[in-house]
Parts: structure tokens; sequence; C-alpha cells
């Protein structure tokens, strides 16, 4: 039913458009996710969001405790229309059930940290198995809850007096790696042609105006059809 509903939307977008749309989810991975906890500034909140789009990255998880993870639109540049983006409360019901979920799908949870327990960007090893990928705010990090329910700890090599990056320069850096990784080594990392198609029906939807009209007219003629 998703391809009929797609090619049937298709009909009333422009075909460069659907062709950047064929383009794009080629390249879209799933293989590494992103996780931002309690992340306050809008303007580094929305520059992870456009940098996972950059790079590829489909899913983000935000966890929101003292403050809600707000997209400003100067910056992101509507990369969160493109992205699954899934919200979640800071609770350790909340946050026990999200990270059981990721692992329970061979996710790695990987906290990244700038201090020295943590495995270095360069000696990572991506090809373990699909990851998960925490970022936590500047001024206080990552919670202990959730260090504590890491599975493994990324660091940035540093050589300056300054002890971290800012956190979305954090995520450019280490995602940038992590990308060239995915492409260099023989690694699994694109999406089934089920995800594909999910995928592209949600960038369809949010393409086109009144879709929920288009949406409807399809079902109607389809049951006509039927009957």
């Amino acid at each position: 039913m998703s391809s009929e509903l797609i090619e049937y939307l298709s009909g009333f977008m422009q075909k460069r458009r659907l062709a950047n749309f064929d383009r794009v989810i080629e390249d879209r991975t799933r293989y590494i996710n992103v996780i931002c906890e309690d992340i306050f500034q809008s303007h580094n909140a929305s520059a992870i969001l456009r940098t996972c789009d950059c790079f590829g990255i489909q899913d983000v998880h935000v966890i929101e405790a003292k403050n809600n993870f707000e997209v400003n639109s100067e910056v992101a540049l509507g990369s969160s229309n493109w992205l699954s983006i899934y919200r979640h409360t800071y609770s350790a019901e909340d946050l026990s059930a999200l990270l059981k979920t990721l692992k329970s799908q061979n996710y790695r949870i990987v906290a990244t940290t700038p201090h020295s327990e943590g495995v270095g960007l360069r000696d990572f090893n991506l090809s373990k198995g699909p990851v998960s990928l925490v970022f936590g705010t500047e001024k206080d990090g990552l919670s202990k809850m959730l260090m504590g329910m890491a599975d493994e700890y990324l660091t940035i090599d540093m050589y300056g007096f300054t002890e971290s990056f800012n956190v979305s320069v954090s995520a450019g850096i280490i995602l940038h790696y992590l990308r060239n990784e995915l492409t260099n080594k023989r690694i699994n990392w694109h999406l089934s042609e089920c995800e594909k198609q999910i995928i592209k029906l949600d960038w369809i939807r949010k393409s086109l105006k009144r879709s929920e009209l288009i949406e409807k007219e399809f079902y109607i003629k389809k049951s006509m059809e039927e009957s």
C-alpha cells in the first residue's frame, strides 16, 4: 500500500524534488543515531539537527529534563523536516525504556565525554555494531544516570587549555569522522527498502500542501476500485 500511496502523492510534486528525495535517501543511515540530553541552547540543538541531516543520520532522540528542545529555524534551515525526531521525558523509567529498546536493536550506547575514561575517536571500533551517540550540555555534560547506563565512552583528542568543545562542534567532528568510517569500511549501513518507503512517504507528506486531503482522495479511489 505504501508504494501505491507514494506513487499517487508523487503525482502532485515536482519531478526534480522527488529525484532529490531518491538521491538523498540512498545515503541515509540508521547504523548511527544521536541522543541529545537536555540541551538548553536552541542554536546548539538546531546545529546538531542540521549536522545529522548533512551526514545522513536519520534518527535523533531528544531527552528533555529542565529544558525544552527548541529548534531555531535560522540555524536548522529546515533540517528537522527530514529527520525522525523522538522526544522523551527525563525520568528513570522513560530513559531506561529508551536505552533498553535501543540495546534490543543491537545499538551500543556510546556516551561522548571529554574525560580520560573514553576511547579516542580514531581508536573507536565502528565495525562492532550500530551506535547511539549521546551528547549532553556544555555546562554539565551528561547526567550520572545516562553515564551509568552507557556501554562505551568516546572522547575527542584535545590539544589546548580548554577541556571540551561546544556540543554542536563535538557532534560535527564525531559524525564527520564516523560517517567517513561508514563509507570506507565494509559495514552494512544502508536502510532497508521498507524503511526507505516509510521515510520517503513522510517527506512527501511534509512537502505537500493539503496532503491529508489528497491522501483521503487516494483511499476513496482505492475503495471504489476494490468494491
